[in-house]
Order: C-alpha cells, then sequence, then structure tokens
C-alpha cells in the first residue's frame, strides 16, 4: 500500500475530471489505430484483444474498475491492440503528456506506475506459458480464478461464488479453444467437484486444487511497493 501525499493525490484527481461512457459491445480503441491515450477504467469491464490473420480474437486481458490500461502509447504512436467494452462502462482518459508531467513531478507516482506495469507483464506472461503448456482444463481453472480474483478486489464480501459474467466463447477467446471446447472442460471440472454453476454463478469448491491445476498466481496481491520511499522522505 503507498500512502500518497496531498500534492500526490490532487495531481491524480486532476487525472480523472473527463469520463467517456463506452457502451456494451462498442470498441474503445482499434489496434494500430493512432492514439496518445491511457484509459482508466471507472466502471463496467473492458477487453484487451489482437485479431489474428484467420480472423480469430485472442483476449490478452480483462480490464476492471481501478485498473490503467493503454500504457503501450507511452512507447508506441499506435495501439498494439484494440479494447473492447463487455459492458457498459466510465473510462478516463489522460492523454501521454499528462503522465509525463506527473512522471517528472512526483517521482514516486512513476515509480508506482512502472511497478504495476510489472504487473500486467507478469499477468501476460503466466498466460503464455499456460496458452503454450497447460492443458484444456487447467486454461479454464485460471481464467475463473483470476476473475475472482479480481472480483473479490472490487468487493471483499466476494466469496468463492460469483457471477461469471463472460460468455463461453469470450473465456475460448482469452484461453486459445473453441466455445464447446470450454463448454466441455467447464463440466469436466464440475465432474471432479471442483466447481460448482448455477444460473450464470459459479462456485469454487476446491479452490487448493484449482490453483495448483492453474498455476495460479495472484500477481496484484504480491505487488510489493514497500521499498518507496515514504511521503517524508519524497
Amino acid at each position: 500500500m503507498m500512502i500518497l501525499t496531498a500534492p500526490e493525490r490532487a495531481a491524480l484527481d486532476q487525472l480523472g475530471e473527463r469520463e467517456r461512457s463506452v457502451r456494451k459491445g462498442m470498441t474503445l480503441v482499434r489496434e494500430n489505430e493512432r492514439s496518445t491515450e491511457l484509459y482508466a477504467l471507472k466502471s463496467g469491464m473492458l477487453i484487451a484483444f489482437v485479431l489474428l490473420d484467420d480472423g480469430s480474437r485472442q483476449i490478452l486481458r480483462f480490464i476492471f474498475p481501478g485498473d490503467l490500461t493503454g500504457m503501450a502509447v507511452i512507447a508506441f504512436g499506435k495501439a498494439p491492440h484494440a479494447l473492447l467494452a463487455l459492458a457498459d462502462s466510465v473510462v478516463v482518459p489522460i492523454d501521454r503528456t499528462q503522465v509525463a508531467d506527473i512522471v517528472f513531478r512526483f517521482p514516486r507516482v512513476a515509480l508506482a506506475l512502472a511497478a504495476l506495469e510489472q504487473v500486467e507483464r507478469a499477468t501476460l506472461t503466466d498466460r503464455l506459458a499456460g496458452l503454450g503448456r497447460m492443458s484444456a482444463r487447467a486454461r479454464v481453472a485460471a481464467v475463473l480464478l483470476d476473475l475472482r480474483d479480481r472480483i473479490r478486489r472490487q468487493d471483499e464480501n466476494t466469496g468463492d461464488t460469483f457471477a461469471l459474467g463472460l460468455t463461453q466463447e469470450e473465456i475460448g477467446d482469452a484461453t486459445g479453444l473453441t466455445a464447446v471446447h470450454v463448454n466441455r472442460m467447464l463440466r469436466q471440472l464440475e465432474e471432479q467437484g471442483l466447481i460448482a454453476r448455477s444460473g450464470g454463478r459459479v462456485t469454487l469448491l476446491d479452490e487448493a486444487r484449482l490453483m495448483r491445476s492453474a498455476n495460479h498466481v495472484d500477481r496484484l496481491a504480491a505487488v510489493d511497493l514497500s521499498w518507496l520511499p515514504g511521503p517524508s522522505e519524497a
């Protein structure tokens, strides 16, 4: 946990003065589109994805409220992936010149942003390892665990039961599977007593076994910012 100074908090609050509503199914940013803006998600849910030559879609990341996405525009003039709203959402556009201003004025915030960017990198590494080496069942389990972790971060009262909020096609696009294969893997997880499903909700019945099979790590929960100087040292 990083304790912000009053000036740091005021600077970050200024970034949130603009808001943009994005309706479900709307593409916020297209792949290879010129862009200079990052986005903080205030409410709703987004996905980051790329389209492959055969027309299929690979979901790279599920984006939840509080997430910052689009950091690649700091390095590139074009978006390397697309952003699409899975639900009615509200985003806060942040131009990269605003990020540069905060980085120069508040080095602690810059270091925290750099650390959080590594969370996304580590998560993508986990996803790549899973696509290359894990079974289809383990890949689906990994998505379920990640969703539960993210939902629980928004609502601490969330237990082991949560609304899935994704179609089987969307899970397939994140795991490299067809919707039919995802359906089979969900049934297999049920038959093995690892999950239960009812009315669009999923219950994790044996989290320990799920985590072992999916090689799951909650990367955001493991973030260590204790090395940052305190407010009085900044």
